[in-house]
């Protein structure tokens, strides 16, 4: 029997994670439920979730700083809870990592739903850590000077260097790279890399190139290039 997936609950009002973990347990999810952010650090390394459902307004460490601290070590997907619904709430959020951001009160078949898609968009990626670097050219790649973009067992190289980035930051930068030159607008970026199924603004498609530009610095070859008005380009310079 394959292993249930876990889920970790951070959310301070206990009868709306009790409510979350009745629904994820009928869908066969294994849950645990904590009330602050101090406490999910803690139970964190050893419960070992495979996606975590956090609260922003916790007492103590609010859900942005677990947030972040749990970026420093993990890249277990994350989805913010709140009720808080202002724009620059949900970036922050992404910005600092979170795959996805619901706002309360939601519907928990909806929320279900969302944990499923994660879910589905992580595991294509391996959990082990990346390969040495000639297998970084093996299956499907793209390479240009600098960077290899490994789609077959989501992997970058930049500068000889492994790069930690992922899933969907290392599909964006692959789907761009292998057009080089083509623009493409934000509307059609989610369509090819998130899909119909995501439930989200063309904002995400600007955090995730931030964050990507954060790791990989434009070469004397090859930049990541912003297309004022219309949307993102892989430019090959000549």
């Amino acid at each position: 029997m394959a292993e249930k997936q876990k889920v970790l609950i951070v959310d301070d009002d206990a009868n709306i994670a009790e409510l979350i973990s009745l629904y994820l347990t009928k869908e066969c999810y294994e849950t645990k439920i904590v009330l602050d952010g101090e406490e999910a650090l803690r139970v964190f390394p050893a419960f070992r979730p495979n996606i975590v459902l956090l609260d922003l307004m916790l007492p103590g460490i609010d859900g942005y700083q677990v947030c972040r601290e749990l970026r420093a070590s993990s890249q277990v997907p994350i989805i913010m809870l709140s009720a808080k619904g202002e724009i620059f709430d949900k970036v922050l959020g992404l910005e600092l990592g979170a795959d996805d951001y619901m706002i309360k009160p939601f519907d928990s078949k909806e929320l279900v739903a969302r944990v499923k898609a994660v879910l589905r968009r992580y595991q294509t990626a391996p959990a082990a850590a990346p390969s040495p670097a000639a297998d970084h050219q093996q299956g499907e790649y793209v390479e240009y000077p600098g960077l290899i973009v490994n789609l077959t067992n989501y992997s970058v190289i930049y500068q000889g260097q492994s790069i930690d980035m992922p899933p969907k930051e290392l599909e964006l930068l692959y789907f761009l790279a292998s057009s080089p030159n083509q623009v493409f607008t934000r509307e059609q970026l989610l369509d090819h890399i998130w899909g119909y199924e995501y439930i989200g603004g063309t904002r995400t498609v600007d955090v995730h190139i931030k964050r990507m530009r954060e790791k990989i610095k434009d070469n004397d070859s090859w930049a990541l290039t912003t297309v004022w008005g219309i949307g993102y380009k892989f430019e090959v310079k000549r």
